[in-house]
């Protein structure tokens, strides 16, 4: 009788909150886990700092449910962490989108959570698994697939495996070596995250206010902090960058509604806006999960929930596959994530492009649609579960 060879070997390239995601589930499914990743973190340091990081995400209750079962949710629970249970959009004052976690009777809407504090929760869990990671192999020159086999060639030795992932970023050196195209394009505006300190209680609201030259939106963090967001022209936020946080201040002052009360600035950073989207998510023994495979405006915050939808998705479609590298399963996954993704990146560009154009009368429409959608009920609610990823079903 022949014996079936099981080829579950798998290399994930890049160990940030997806990837690191990624591997704990293949490895829950039985799968030998490598990790490449340039520059690995001490998880319990990480999780010890006391310095805020600007870069947060929007956590959903779908992504929450996968931290569940990777084992990194008690971790986040007992670090840093606001949770949200409404959030708001809105041109002016008398005409906002408000959504409510009592109206569709649940405790919370999703959590603000620090990337690092995400990524080293996840982190903490691979000494649990069959998870290697590999920090010291030098630059990814080559890849090159053959015999069923998919070997990555490095500066400074090489590896092979049954299945290469993808999840190192919107500038994905894999992506490119496994020929892969993208299309999409820079959008004129940049973001700058600010992180500030505020004197107030416990912030449960996250909002949005949509300007002549771009939204400025407040997430809460853990008080006493919080992140401000603010769109705008790439050069104006170059010169805002310059300024000295008493002086970035006034132009907040100048520009935010009014917060929730007193408070401090202190860091800001300024990120560049991409929307991109691989052609295709697999090509042989490569597959692309995360920014990888689509970049996506953060107007909802849904760019990170997506990367976590194509973890538990690729993980549903390889389960119990004899050969992980095979194309039905990579197939399967990309029918089932590059449609839907799609079609979230497309939702965020119409509403980005709409809320920033300023032709006579469109603001008068758009304040009444807002009121509108208020008051829309049932349709309302069935937005806010899908924006929560509570229409989708975890295995």
């Amino acid at each position: 009788m022949k014996r079936l060879i099981m080829k579950n070997e798998v290399i994930i390239v890049g160990g940030g909150m997806v990837g690191a995601a990624m591997a704990i589930k293949l490895a829950q499914q039985g799968a030998r886990v490598n990790i490449v990743e340039q520059h690995p973190i001490d998880a319990d340091a990480v999780l010890s700092d006391p310095e805020i990081d600007i870069r947060v995400s929007a956590i959903n209750r779908f992504s929450e449910q996968l931290f569940s079962q990777l084992g990194a949710w008690p971790i986040i629970q007992s670090h840093r962490h606001a949770v949200y249970r409404r959030l708001a959009a809105f041109e002016s004052a008398a005409h906002t989108l408000t959504f409510s976690a009592d109206e569709i009777n649940q405790s919370h809407l999703g959590h603000i959570i620090e990337n690092k504090v995400i990524q080293a929760a996840l982190w903490s869990q691979f000494s649990q698994y069959d998870i290697t990671v590999h920090s010291d192999l030098g630059e990814l020159i080559s890849l090159n697939t053959a015999d069923e086999r998919v070997t990555l060639t490095f500066s400074n030795t090489s590896l092979s495996a049954d299945l290469v992932i993808g999840a190192d970023g919107a500038q994905s050196k894999t992506r490119t070596l496994a020929g892969i195209g993208v299309t999409g394009w820079q959008y004129q505006q940049h973001c700058m995250g600010i992180l500030i300190k505020l004197d107030a209680e416990q912030q449960d609201i996250t909002w949005q206010q949509f300007q002549s030259t771009g939204p400025v939106a407040f997430l809460p963090l853990q008080a006493p902090y919080a992140n401000l967001i603010w769109y705008h022209q790439g050069e104006t936020l170059d010169k805002l960058k310059q300024l000295t946080p008493a002086q970035l201040k006034q132009e907040i002052l100048a520009v935010y509604p009014t917060l929730a009360g007193e408070f401090e600035v202190l860091r800001h950073a300024v990120f560049p806006l991409t929307r991109q989207h691989a052609n295709q998510y697999f090509a042989d023994r490569v597959v692309l999960i995360g920014d990888s495979a689509h970049a996506i405006n953060p107007l909802a915050g849904q760019g990170v929930n997506l990367g976590f939808k194509d973890v538990v998705e690729l993980a549903k479609c390889l389960h119990n596959q004899s050969d992980l590298g095979a194309v039905a399963g990579l197939a399967q996954y990309q029918q089932q994530r590059k449609r839907a993704n799609l079609l979230m990146m497309s939702a965020m560009d119409a509403c980005y492009l709409g809320f920033s154009n300023q032709a006579k009368g469109l603001s008068w429409i758009r304040q009444r649609m807002l009121g509108l959608a208020n008051r829309s009920g049932p349709i309302k609610k069935q937005v806010l579960k899908y924006a929560m990823g509570e229409t989708e079903t975890m295995s």
